[in-house]
């Protein structure tokens, strides 16, 4: 029986489309030797909030530094967890960038959705949970530095009340106040965390009216899963404390900065790239960076945390370091007594993935 090869059905001019459209997929995964690698990144704030997209952004400009000709890179800045994430990535894409870095927890759908229909196009998405044959995720475990932090404020506290102001009620957000309250309760078990939510990333406006909130309900010392440096203004013009996040905010409030719960992307994103240029780059993995890696880095402290306080944070610093101090190790309860974590027991990362509660000493629930 004669059986006609599918090719024969694909009219001459749709084959010749898309012959040309695997050439490109493959141009992008293989560029001439004397062209420069295409590196794009998506931020969802702009480059100047002074906090996360600025923080990647200088990631940025280290790889531009480090690799050089080699490579060619671009960012779009200010871009929404909406449908025009979707546009810019598949804009990217279609440009033949060949590594993409979205940066923002929202881009996870649109990211998976856009790497699709290119399959030579390398995806990398930061702070998300789902992975594909040309995905890789990759975040911070910005939870352990959120814990350092709780432990200064546990000791710097006066009024026992802790504030923090919440982005989002995702998992990413949730574990960072549950470690802070850990690490504030580690050293002083009379704290109470209070959250206030702003559902954004960057808003200074809501932001400070949040932070101004939180101390009008007794809170002195301050913390934020926010982009912008209004918390640290706030509280320096309040003569109280607050950490910088993300980035040094430190020159928005000298006094008032304890410390920073900072990244460095730079090495990840040398790295990666290095990867796609000798072709050893693979999807299906999910990155997950500490402060052993180098990727969560803590600014030097104000000269107004005493040697003591310095001590116990240093201490428990290099503990998180040498794995003998685990953020989320049992037993944990959450505010309504639920034992969330066994004695002997700690959260996996997929486990600290998907973490939709508060532990003991968070005031309020979380939101639906």
């Amino acid at each position: 029986m004669y059986r006609m090869s599918a090719s024969r059905l694909v009219p001459p001019r749709r084959r010749a489309m898309l012959a040309a459209a695997a050439l490109i997929g493959l141009a992008a995964l293989c560029p001439a030797a004397d062209a420069p690698l295409k590196v794009a990144f998506v931020y969802v704030g702009p480059i100047a909030d002074g906090g996360w997209s600025y923080q990647h952004n200088l990631g940025r400009l280290s790889l531009e530094k480090a690799l050089g000709a080699k490579i060619e890179t671009t960012y779009v800045e200010s871009v929404p967890e909406t449908a025009d994430a979707e546009r810019v990535i598949r804009q990217l894409a279609a440009k033949n960038y060949a590594l993409i870095f979205t940066t923002s927890f929202g881009y996870m759908d649109p990211t998976l959705k856009v790497a699709k229909p290119f399959p030579h196009t390398h995806f990398e998405h930061a702070s998300g949970y789902k992975a594909a044959a040309n995905v890789v995720t990759y975040e911070a475990r910005f939870y352990e530095g959120a814990y350092l932090l709780g432990v200064i404020a546990g000791r710097m506290t006066k009024t026992n009340i802790l504030g923090y102001v919440g982005s989002f009620p995702i998992s990413e957000v949730l574990r960072n106040i549950d470690a802070f309250t850990l690490g504030a309760r580690s050293v002083n078990p009379k704290v109470h965390t209070k959250v206030v939510w702003v559902d954004t990333w960057y808003d200074p406006g809501k932001e400070r009216q949040a932070a101004e909130a939180l101390i009008a309900q007794g809170a002195d010392v301050l913390s934020q899963n926010t982009d912008s440096p209004a918390t640290v203004q706030v509280a320096e013009e309040k003569g109280l404390y607050a950490f910088g996040w993300d980035s040094d905010q430190a020159k928005y409030g000298p006094h008032a900065q304890l410390t920073a719960n900072t990244e460095d992307w730079g090495p990840y994103y040398i790295d990666e790239t290095n990867k796609v240029l000798n072709g050893t780059w693979t999807g299906e993995r999910k990155a997950h960076l500490g402060i052993k890696d180098g990727a969560v880095v803590l600014t030097p402290l104000n000269a107004v945390v005493p040697p003591a306080v310095a001590r116990i944070f240093q201490d428990k610093k290099q503990s998180i370091v040498a794995g003998s101090l685990v953020p989320f190790a049992g037993p944990i309860h959450d505010n309504t007594g639920t034992v969330r974590v066994a004695a002997g027991a700690s959260l996996s990362d997929d486990e600290l993935t998907a973490i939709n509660w508060f532990v003991e000493g968070v005031d309020g629930s979380v939101p639906k």
